[in-house]
């Protein structure tokens, strides 16, 4: 059995790393927005230095981004020229809600999304909608500490049941929350969450990591009264942990570290924290916040599929410490010696995707949807911008190779596989546009220099023979 031939095949992008219009038609600031190209943004992203606003020393490149606010008709014409049959894209909260705690809505952003979506139908594209894509609005940051504040639950119920309702009929697939797990690995930019002197880390991360899982369940919850058509799913960074050895301390090391992310979908796609999660925050002295009716909300209300990231697998070793060390999509590993690594240290593993396709199918039962998966390399364009990317096509067809054959050889129910960045865009890690991913060069630098011109590379020949193959045909020609 090969793809289903109703398979999504499309590419995947986020608000805040390509549409710009930071502060026009009346969107709010969001933390998203303050995270600057350079050595400080780590720091930044992780909530371990305070940074609120925008100065005079960095440079922001989410604030014009790629421009996509103003030329996301040129940008929907070309990923329909490639055969896009589903186009995977992200709500900026504070376009919809510019402070992210009023009771009515921006008219001005729903606009945008709701031409953007009709856009998207013209050509003949599904809609697959992230609700919040590491969006925070500032606001909400500096009044209420983010995510860690039970009235987060309130905000986003608000935001999901206007997008719901003003988008029924034009989007059938949505996203709770994008990555959910980074929350663990870059706080800021999960969840808006600033640390302050003294704080309980552990226990302010899984009080936030509550209120989002609370509010993914209440989103379900509206979908299924707003319209029962609606598809929720979670969002994973996924990607096996190997054991750095047979050895049974580093066998037990890599479980633990791949129980850490799976935690968030146990509870989406299970309904219930696993008993493994309970008796780690016990020991932590880490309190869940339920509240009344928790358990029985995030029981009844899970999710339709599980949708993942993936890009590299990881290594997991007892003692980490006496290992050399590499690190990928925020995500420190011990360096696997058995595989070839990306300019940005990602190690670049296509069977790996196929062990951890397994890996979430026989754990959930639900069906699966690949909705980020990509190599960030350095372009060259030629005089006329073209871009011969046969690495890029190289890391592609060797990770549809691998899921091809968890379709086929293992029976994982798969419903589509959106590439990431399929047009250049700012890399959420490490704010820079020289990390490319995209079939279509953008002339932009990292500091914002550049005509924004958008020319197709190899890569997007390549994929539209891909797509119209419903990828039977892989090769490089």
């Amino acid at each position: 059995m090969s793809f289903r031939k109703d398979f999504l095949w499309g590419g995947a992008t986020a608000a805040n790393q390509l549409e710009g219009g930071y502060d026009e038609d009346g969107r709010g600031l969001a933390n998203v927005d303050v995270a600057p190209v350079g050595e400080d943004r780590h720091a930044i992203i992780s909530g371990d230095k305070k940074h609120l606003d925008f100065d005079g020393e960095h440079f922001y490149p989410a604030k014009k981004a790629i421009d996509h606010y103003h030329r996301y008709k040129e940008d929907i014409a070309l990923f329909a020229e490639m055969g896009f049959k589903t186009y995977r894209l992200s709500i900026g909260w504070t376009r919809i809600f510019p402070k992210g705690d009023e009771k009515e809505p921006n008219e001005a952003g729903l606009k945008f999304y709701e031409d953007l979506f009709k856009e998207c139908k013209k050509h003949g594209i599904e809609p697959l909608v992230t609700i919040t894509h590491f969006d925070c609005p500032m606001h909400l940051i500096k009044e209420y500490g983010g995510w860690r504040n039970r009235k987060m639950v309130d905000f986003y119920a608000n935001l999901t049941r206007t997008l719901f309702t003003r988008y029924k009929g034009l989007v059938k697939y949505w996203l709770t929350f994008n990555e959910i797990n980074i929350i663990l690995h870059a706080p800021f930019m999960g969840a808006g969450i600033v640390f302050e002197e003294g704080e309980n880390k552990k226990q302010v991360l899984y009080q936030a990591a509550h209120h989002e899982l609370v509010s993914s369940a209440m989103a379900t919850k509206i979908a299924r009264e707003v319209d029962p058509n609606i598809q929720i799913g979670c969002m994973l960074a996924a990607g096996k942990t190997y054991p750095n050895s047979p050895r049974p301390a580093d066998v037990l090391a890599a479980q633990q570290a791949d129980r850490q992310n799976y935690f968030f979908i146990d509870v989406q796609s299970r309904g219930e924290y696993p008993a493994y999660a309970l008796k780690e925050l016990e020991r932590e002295g880490v309190e869940i916040p339920f509240k009344e009716g928790d358990k029985e909300l995030l029981k009844e209300y899970t999710v339709d599929f599980i949708s993942f990231s993936y890009y590299s697998s990881r290594v997991a070793a007892a003692n980490p410490e006496n290992q050399d060390e590499t690190s990928g999509n925020i995500f420190s590993s011990v360096k696997n010696p058995y595989l070839e690594a990306s300019e940005w240290g990602w190690q670049i593993d296509p069977l790996g995707l196929r062990i951890t396709m397994n890996d979430i199918y026989d754990r959930y039962q639900k069906p699966l949807f690949i909705v980020e998966n990509g190599l960030g390399a350095i372009d060259t364009p030629d005089a006329s911008g073209y871009v011969e990317d046969d690495y890029r096509i190289d890391y592609l067809s060797s990770h549809i190779a691998a899921m091809k054959e968890a379709v086929e050889l293992d029976g994982v129910d798969l419903m589509g596989y959106t590439s990431w960045g399929c047009i250049d865009l700012v890399s959420a890690g490490t704010g820079e546009m020289k990390k490319r991913y995209g079939y279509i060069y953008v002339d932009r630098d990292n500091y914002g220099n550049g005509t924004l011109e958008r020319t197709p590379k190899k890569s997007f020949y390549w994929y539209k023979k891909v797509i119209e193959t419903n990828g039977e045909d892989l090769s490089n020609n």
